[in-house]
This record gives C-alpha cells, structure tokens and sequence, in this order.
C-alpha cells in the first residue's frame, strides 16, 4: 500500500453490518431530545462535553439502560430508527442487521411488541427510500434479565419472524449464567425458522464460544475474539464457516484488548476464520463504521482485497432471503 493510500484508506466502500443494537446506536443529541421532550432528567449518563458517560463495562450497561428510559412509545422508536440508519447510511452502511429488544419495547408482551415493531418498521422503509440502506431486526433477549424473560423474548421474536424479523440473538452481560441457561429461546427461534446468533467470548474466554456452538447450535457468535486463546477451536470456527460479529472499536474502548494493534481480527482473518466488522453501539464507543475501516487500513494496511473479504462475509451470513443477498453481493461486486 502506498503512503497516500495510507493517508487515504477506502473507508467509502460499500458496508454490511452485521452487530448492532439499536438504542446502543442512538446519538446522544436524540437521546436529550427526548429527554426534554417527555421532561426526564437523564442528565447525569451525559460527561460535560454531551457524549455519553461511563467507566467499563457494567456501568456502561447501566448507562445504556437509562438512556432507553426516554424511549417510551413506537413513534419513539421509528424516530430512532430513522436516525441510526440515516447516521450508517452516511458511513457508507447499505445493509444492517440490528438487534432490538421487546423488553425494551413494550416490557416483551407480544401485542405491545407488534406496535413497537411496526413502528421501526416504518423508520426502516422510510430510510431505505431516502437513503438507499437495508435494515432486518434480530430480536434479542438480555442475559442478565434471565432465561424466563429470554422465553417471552423468543416468544415475541417466533410470533414476528418473517421478512423483517429474520434473527435471534442474546446480549447483556456475559458473566450472568451459561450459554445452556437459554436453550429454550433458543430451541423457540429456530423452529420459526430465525438465524441465531449469540454474544460470547467478549468477557469470558474460548469455552464460552464453545458452549454457544454446542448448546444454543448458533451459526454466527457476536464478538467472539477470545477464541484466540484456543487454536483448536480457532480451527473449528474455520472448518465450520461460523462467522464472527467483530467490533473492534467496541472491544478497544471497554478494555477487552488494551489496542487495536492487540486485537486479533487481523489472525483470525489469517487462520480462516470468517470474521466481519460491526460498530456494536457506535456513539457510546466514539465510533463510525468509516472509522473502523480507516483504523483497519492504519494498524493493519488493510486494503480494498481485505474489505471485499470480510463484506462479502458478512452477506453470506446475514439473516435474509436469498433475492437480498443476491443484490447485495451484486451491488458489492460491482462497487469493488
């Protein structure tokens, strides 16, 4: 690669995301609208420059929590909608999966959640006209609410699954019991026919990515990086093409790798392993999907060969109809 390609990386390639939530992607500015408008004090997620404030992991989840305290309403959620896919749009984003919680949207009743649904429905074929992105929800379950909630979540996700709801997925904290705590939402998504993913591990090492695999039977892990610590199971990621929901900005900033020139993206890439790059809940981890691709291009010399790789990765894994994955891998193909 050349200095000036250097200077210049190719951070306006086409994009497909795989991993990412969509409160956690709420700029804090909307987040603050809201808040003004429904008169609720949130002042204190917020540092003095108006980004959001917290110190590790727990306190971000706290934080994260609050700030969906102000999304009360489907027309909240469409506005929010609107907002994050115009914000991936910008960043060169044409197709994004993102996971939204019925916990969050209605306290995971089945008939609330259908409103709130539609609603973001509406915000993402809105975007899609205005901006030309494609947006599929993965309903996911929160780990530390437990795997009773998780059994209305998958219940909410198996009574919606369809052309929009296409996934099922688990995040929250990784330290709140086992991957096998959730076999029954799981065993629920899959016989309605959804593609299931899991957070794994981020926090907690390679057997939690094993026992994702093994007893909730997911074809993508969200994360996963910690692998790495296990060549054997490196290799079996390889073998059986189960891709990874990257997000380096996201592990750099909480402190899962003290750097992105420690992260391990660039090995697994080189060990076979199909891994992808997300923003995860980009405002909270000072992010773009433009800048993930320039930090990418910096400390590893990706080049357009290296996004190619991991975009069409990410087609080949997401959660849609064979007609949009055709698409986009013909758009991809024509763009590179």
């Amino acid at each position: 690669m050349t200095e000036e390609e250097m200077e210049h990386p190719p951070v306006n390639l086409p994009k497909v995301e795989l991993h990412t939530h969509i409160e956690g992607a709420a700029q804090p500015d909307f987040i603050r609208q809201l808040a003004f408008e429904k008169k609720i004090d949130i002042s204190g997620i917020f540092d003095d420059r108006g980004a959001y404030r917290y110190k590790g992991f727990l306190e971000f989840l706290q934080v994260y929590e609050a700030a969906t305290t102000v999304l009360k309403t489907p027309e909240d959620f469409r506005r929010l909608t609107l907002s994050v896919l115009e914000n991936a749009a910008e960043n060169g984003v044409i197709y994004m999966e993102s996971f939204l919680s019925p916990e969050f949207c209605g306290g995971a009743d089945v008939g609330a959640w259908t409103e709130f649904l539609h609603a973001i429905q509406d915000g993402a074929a809105e975007a899609k006209k205005k901006y030309d992105i494609e947006m599929r929800g993965v309903v996911t379950c929160i780990r530390h609410f437990g795997p009773d909630k998780a059994k209305l979540t998958a219940i909410c996700a198996a009574e919606t699954a369809g052309d929009f709801v296409t996934g099922f997925g688990m995040g929250g904290d990784e330290n709140a019991g086992h991957q096998r705590d959730f076999t029954w939402a799981y065993d629920c998504a899959r016989e309605a026919g959804l593609g299931l993913t899991t957070h794994a591990g981020e926090w907690r090492g390679p057997q939690e990515v094993r026992d994702a695999i093994d007893d909730l039977k997911v074809s993508r892990i969200g994360h996963g990086v910690r692998c790495i610590e296990d060549m054997r199971l490196v290799e079996h990621l390889a073998e059986r093409e189960i891709t990874l929901e990257v997000c380096p900005g996201s592990n750099v900033v909480l402190g899962v790798y003290p750097d992105l020139k420690s992260h391990p993206i660039e090995r697994l890439r080189a060990y076979g392993v199909k891994v992808t790059v997300s923003t995860d809940d980009p405002p909270f981890f000072h992010t773009t999907m433009q800048q993930e691709y320039a930090e990418l291009t910096r400390v590893f010399g990706w080049e357009n060969r290296h996004f190619k790789e991991i975009t069409l990765n990410a087609v080949q894994a997401a959660f849609c109809d064979q007609a949009t994955r055709d698409a986009l891998t013909k758009r991809l193909e024509d763009a590179f």
